[in-house]
């Protein structure tokens, strides 16, 4: 009998900027090579850049189709410690992953799982309409958002370690040859 995986997929991280920012590098090489090997890959990844003149780090998404780049972060000056995410911005980047699931791709990536999807925003309704399109979804969360995530998917999306071996065994599982 053949292995079955869920079409949802998160690599986990433990939380600190570091390690984000590697799942991040680790999710763009892994979509990179898959492109390369003639796989359709749609969908966006994350950049964390430095504020000029200090403060919080700059987000924004990368379409890693186009390389078309949406800015997420309001400037909020070098000693805010309030929520920069611009949800406009956000929102402008969500008809990337509309565009992945009209055009059918073999696999979606969203750049986070967070705080805006645990609570039914964000991308959340673009996760479930690609993986009710029977597309394999790979994201990025947080370890605090673990428990938010097993609700969101019933309880059976994966959670992979940071690893390129583990998203190529869930690839390989997840999407039909």
């Amino acid at each position: 009998m053949a292995a079955t995986v869920s079409d949802l997929a998160a690599v986990v991280y433990s939380g600190d900027m570091a390690h984000g920012d590697a799942a991040d590098a680790l999710v763009r090489d892994f979509c990179q090579g898959l492109q390369r090997a003639g796989w359709r890959v749609g969908g966006l990844v994350q950049r964390r850049l430095p504020a000029p003149g200090g403060g919080k780090p700059l987000l924004e998404l990368e379409d890693v189709r186009t390389g078309q780049v949406f800015p997420i972060s309001q400037r909020l000056g070098a000693l805010s410690r309030a929520c920069s995410l611009d949800t406009g911005g956000v929102a402008q980047a969500s008809g990337v992953l509309r565009q992945a699931l009209a055009d059918g791709v073999h696999l979606a990536v969203t750049n986070r799982f967070g705080e805006l999807e645990a609570a039914g925003g964000g991308f959340a309704a673009e996760i479930a309409a690609l993986a009710g399109g029977g597309i394999p979804v790979l994201t990025v969360i947080a370890h605090k958002h673990v428990d938010a995530w097993r609700r969101f998917t019933g309880g059976v999306g994966e959670e992979l370690p940071a690893r390129p071996a583990a998203l190529r065994d869930w690839f390989t599982l997840a999407v039909p040859a």
